[in-house]
């Protein structure tokens, strides 16, 4: 397992693709419009192939306080790619996609047009201010969990295990 914690490793290419895995959410303006444009676009991205989506799933808003069933609800899905894209620049890339869909960063879990977040990247643990991979909440959130598994039934989050057994652990909680 890979730790890269300078911003310096994050500049050139990598000589071989590496699988990563981005969640795609919306819950503001045509959620489904939103989501397959972002999806083109991630199809578009350079040194980027074999982009697999999962279907779009609905799900309450999660919000600093938990779920508010009062605000619109998301439509999230999960893409896995192969990249040769650094850590960073693949952030970067997921950050201009939003940008182009008038995702505006106001409030900590706030509503969104678009929200794609780096959730693994390989087997690699990054730690730094700007990136944290994997995604420090990715194995508490169902909106993750289910549809990843839906696409890669092996899949596992470094650090946390296979996905299925954190998704049955949480089920299993909600009961």
């Amino acid at each position: 397992m890979n730790v890269r914690l300078a911003h310096g490793l994050d500049a050139a290419p990598r000589s071989a693709p590496v699988h990563a895995v981005v969640a795609l959410g919306a819950n503001l303006g045509d959620r489904h419009e939103t989501l397959a444009a972002a999806v083109d676009e991630l199809r578009r991205l350079s040194l980027t192939e074999d982009v697999r989506v999962s279907a779009p799933i609905e799900t309450v808003a999660v919000t600093l306080d938990g779920e508010d069933e009062d605000a619109p609800r998301y439509l999230n899905a999960v893409a896995l790619l192969e990249t040769r894209l650094a850590p960073g620049e693949l952030l970067a890339s997921l950050h201009r996609i939003e940008a182009r869909h008038g995702r505006v960063r106001r409030e900590r879990w706030g509503d969104r047009t678009l929200d794609l977040d780096l959730i693994a990247y390989g087997d690699e643990i990054i730690t730094r201010d700007d990136l944290v991979v994997p995604h420090p909440r990715a194995h508490e959130r169902e909106f993750v969990l289910a549809p990843w598994l839906s696409v890669d039934p092996g899949a596992e989050i470094p650090g946390r295990g296979r996905v299925a057994d954190l998704l049955a652990r949480l089920r299993e909680g909600a009961a």
